[in-house]
């Protein structure tokens, strides 16, 4: 029995058997004969969240614009599937052609996420693939790579991995596959294919370097060999309008999660909010033009079908044409009943012609990142908004038609005491008495605030990467007093579980004496660690303990200025004295203005050889 009758022979048994058997509108099938790379892109959660990824849309589409290139996608299967493919010997397969990953030249991940990494080892298992690099064979075949934000700390998951790729892929991943082209014609091995990469920029191959610490756990030093860099810098794209975007994605059977067309609109943000990774990692901010954004939407609507599109960036409003874009964008959708959906909004630049907007595409409720509680902590961390602004927005929308709002927060913030924990209950409570007071507000409705906080975490390459985490202790704590600062029913609380958000700071701020814990907690079996239902605390706790490694060294520890960072041999082209002098200013509750207000000299400009406004 092959491949394909043996997945076939089970498909009924599972819940989802569409996410298993490919075969979708818009993949891209080839002759294996005429294929000369096979890369398979693997997303390591489930087909309904990786199915919804765009850049893994954007790197799928273009390199199979490649006649003798070959990318398909492979995603994490759901429990019930894994059972039937451990019990019946199916390994992990890519779906465009049923074939076993291991049998292909690449295998990638996409890193999104930190609680996504014991999944991997879970990936690479069913696919027969050795997890270590160490072991695997020394022909040119199965490099196992890495994309995406979470590579700007690689090194908890450096034993696992051959390469990770630096920055935006659009370039860089054909260089590579380019490389290994070439190569595996010249017969040329496993190493020696490594040791060339390495002069690729944008390419960090951590088998080249290694690390020694010192007594007391920081890092003594960095090591590197055989000719490689002693910094990588990230790659970026220049010009946003020339860049390769897909006309087509592939469309899935099933529902899955952001059922709908993306159009990026921008990359980088201009806001530098101390606390957000993405908007300095991926500096400098760079926008579409109008035509190419209607464009793109226009071809991508028409080619799939679908009838929602949303626009994808850090800051839609933030976009220098963005009442243009919008008046182009709504007349095409409009005519064509196609839905239109907006990312959260900024206060800061809400109008009342951006709601005439929004009302024409969306119906729902509006959403609002405040963070903090009060305007001491929103100085803090530079979020750049005002309570008055925070106040006229809710106005705007209530005297708009709308009666609900969503406002996000965070709860563990630098230098945060319970007055700002209260001072959330405060906020949300005037929110609630303004639309009472606002005599044209939506009549025979009452008024809904939602208020979410999630648990900070320290992110590398932000100001805040220095500081601590508030203990579970701690956060238990402001959670219990944010409920009971609450004295209506028309304000509706939700927070996370620390205890997730304590294992994505060690993820994120980690070094390589995690890849142990990792493998360990994944032997206890843990994955989908994302996944409420299947987070096991306890387990990771044990192989925390299991490889005597302390979990406090990495999550509530404050990390020195001086010391040497697991991340600071990768160049993501904000620079660290940057970071210094905004964690300093944070300490002083005082903001740094956006970078159209004002250059703030965090280094980009200098690095990419241009200005950025």
């Amino acid at each position: 029995m092959n491949l394909k009758e043996k997945i076939e022979k089970h498909l009924l048994e599972v819940q989802k058997p569409s996410r298993y058997i490919g075969g979708e509108v818009g993949s891209v099938i080839k002759d294996k004969s005429k294929v000369d790379v096979r890369f398979a892109f693997c997303f390591p959660d489930t087909y309904d969240i990786g199915m919804s990824h765009l850049g893994m849309k954007i790197l799928y589409s273009l390199t199979n614009e490649r006649e003798n290139y070959w990318c398909e996608r492979c995603y994490a299967p759901g429990n019930d599937f894994e059972e039937i493919m451990r019990k019946n010997d199916i390994p992990l397969y890519a779906l465009e052609s049923l074939d076993p990953i291991k049998d292909f030249d690449f295998i990638g991940f996409t890193l999104q996420y930190e609680l996504s990494y014991s999944t991997i080892l879970n990936m690479l298992d069913l696919a027969g693939i050795p997890i270590f690099a160490k072991d695997r064979t020394p022909e040119l075949t199965q490099i196992v790579v890495a994309g995406g934000p979470c590579v700007c700390n690689p090194e908890p998951l450096a034993d696992f991995f051959d390469i990770f790729i630096l920055g935006e892929g659009e370039e860089v991943n054909l260089e590579l596959m380019d490389l290994y082209h070439e190569m595996k014609k010249q017969g040329a091995s496993r190493i020696e294919f490594l040791r060339k990469a390495t002069q690729i920029e944008g390419i960090y191959v951590p088998q080249f370097y290694s690390f020694e610490y010192k007594e007391d756990g920081t890092i003594e030093r960095m090591n590197v060999s055989d000719g490689a860099p002693e910094v990588i810098r990230k790659r970026i794209i220049k010009d946003m309008d020339k860049v390769y975007y897909p006309e087509n994605f592939v469309v899935p059977f099933t529902e899955i999660v952001h059922d709908r067309v993306s159009v990026e609109v921008l990359r980088g943000c201009i806001r530098g909010c101390r606390f957000c990774q993405a908007g300095f990692i991926y500096r400098p901010f760079r926008e579409k033009s109008t035509e190419s954004i209607c464009r793109q939407t226009k071809a991508l609507c028409e080619n799939t079908g679908y009838d929602e599109v949303s626009l994808a960036s850090l800051s839609t409003s933030d976009h220098s044409d963005i009442d243009h874009m919008l008046t182009q964008l709504i007349d095409y959708t409009a005519n064509e009943r196609i839905n239109l959906s907006l990312p959260s909004l900024r206060v800061d630049n809400f109008s009342e012609s951006l709601l005439e907007k929004i009302k024409k595409v969306r119906k729902s409720g509006l959403t609002f990142a405040a963070e903090g509680g009060t305007q001491r902590l929103r100085d803090v961390i530079n979020k750049n908004v005002s309570e008055d602004e925070i106040m006229n927005t809710c106005r705007i929308a209530f005297e708009g038609g709308y009666s609900s709002v969503k406002l996000y927060f965070m709860m563990g913030l630098p230098t945060e005491t319970d007055a700002d924990i209260e001072g959330i209950a405060d906020l949300a409570q005037r929110i609630v008495d303004l639309f009472y007071s606002i005599e044209n507000r939506p009549k025979g409705r009452g008024v809904q605030v939602s208020v979410s906080c999630a648990t900070f975490v320290p992110k590398p390459f932000t100001p805040f990467q220095f500081e601590p985490q508030d203990t579970r202790e701690m956060i238990e704590h402001k959670q219990e007093l944010l409920l009971s600062s609450v004295k209506t029913k028309k304000v509706k609380v939700s927070y996370h579980d620390p205890n997730v958000s304590m294992l994505e700071v060690i993820l994120a701020k980690g070094d390589r004496r995690l890849c142990k814990v990792i493998y360990a907690a994944w032997k206890k079996g843990c994955k989908f660690d994302s996944w409420e239902e299947h987070y096991k605390f306890d387990k990771w706790m044990e192989a925390f303990s299991d490889c005597g490694v302390d979990p406090s060294f990495y999550a509530n520890r404050r990390f020195e200025y001086d010391e040497i960072l697991p991340w600071d041999h990768l160049d993501y082209l904000v620079s660290k004295e940057f970071l210094i002098r905004e964690n300093k200013t944070a300490h002083q509750s005082k903001t740094t203005p956006n970078c159209r207000l004002r250059c703030s000299g965090c280094g980009v400009n200098k690095k990419v050889g241009r200005e950025c406004f």
